[in-house]
């Protein structure tokens, strides 16, 4: 896609109320990408919780970790809504840095978006970092939302590593994907960005405990928040893999009108395991074909380093 085109998108982009929906408590990417976002985006208006916890795990665990951290960062003012609730899962590992006396959130996805919608006017903007579940849903309970929503989402690829199946995020609730593709096709929302797994499954944008970034969390006498993130990249990191790759914060930065991301137009059919191609007859989206993960990668170090001052803190 032509450079001049990306750069009136992102003009665009930075604009409105902005919503992040989020799977946040497994993998570290999630939570670092939240809080990039709660320093440094007074628009910043609501964090909803997908493929939500139940059970032996805690109900709406990552929603109360959403809000632990939220807290820690001095948003308070920003809502968390625990979401939908999928299949038990094995990706969690912060139940225990949540204080006892974080109260379970509210539940209610489609209220809290359109209580967002009657106060703030203008588009939008959803940064999509799990399941599609809560998009769909909206799509369905609360249809004169969707004409103002600007969707960012990382999920979907061309060329999955695991050909037999889906891409994670589409995987986990392929029917919210369907939805959510047959809602564009009928012009009830602008086509989304696909920000695909492709483009953030790659080595340039992983931190591990030698990556300048954990260094810096890390360091002596940082805040509360910095600190948190390490506890929740030392459990990731012990518990399931060494690093953790930035698909989130990427995402988000697509959303914020950052230019790390070039996009191209493409009509992608989905089947029904949640795999997308692309076909002449389907559905028109923005999927991405590039990024500049250098100039992303600083981008992201600024906005998280504990020495650096976030931008906006007059307007929370």
């Amino acid at each position: 896609m032509r450079r001049d085109r990306v750069k009136e998108r992102a003009a665009g982009s930075r604009r409105g109320a902005l919503i992040i929906d989020t799977d946040i408590g497994g993998d570290a990417d999630d939570a670092i990408a939240v809080a990039a976002a709660a320093r440094h985006v007074p628009d910043l208006a609501l964090i909803l919780t997908s493929d939500e916890t139940t059970g032996d795990q805690g109900e709406g665990s990552r929603a109360r970790f959403a809000r632990h951290l939220l807290n820690e960062i001095g948003r308070a003012d920003v809502p968390v809504v625990a979401g939908a609730a999928l299949s038990p899962t094995r990706y969690h590992c912060v139940g225990d840095l949540v204080p006892e006396t974080i109260p379970p959130q509210d539940t209610d996805v489609v209220a809290a978006v359109r209580a967002i919608a009657a106060t703030r006017p203008g588009p939008i903007r959803w940064v999509g970092m799990g399941p599609l579940s809560n998009l769909a849903l909206l799509l369905e309970r609360a249809p004169e939302v969707a004409p103002r929503l600007r969707v960012t989402q990382m999920g979907g690829a061309l060329r999955y590593r695991a050909p037999e199946r889906a891409e994670h995020n589409f995987r986990l609730d392929v029917a919210a994907v369907h939805t959510v593709f047959e809602a564009i096709a009928d012009g009830r929302m602008e086509p989304p960005e696909f920000v695909t797994s492709e483009i953030t499954f790659v080595p340039d944008t992983e931190i591990a405990v030698d990556h300048p970034l954990y260094r810096a969390l890390s360091a002596p006498n940082t805040p509360a928040w910095a600190s948190l993130l390490v506890d929740h990249l030392d459990r990731w990191f012990a518990g399931f893999h060494p690093s953790t790759r930035q698909h989130d914060a990427l995402t988000l930065s697509v959303a914020l009108g950052e230019p790390f991301v070039d996009f191209t137009p493409m009509p992608l059919t989905v089947d029904a395991i949640g795999r997308t191609t692309e076909a002449e007859r389907g559905t028109p989206v923005r999927v991405s074909a590039s990024a500049d993960y250098r100039a992303f990668m600083s981008w992201l170090h600024t906005r998280l380093d504990p020495a650096g001052e976030p931008v906006g803190a007059e307007r929370w």
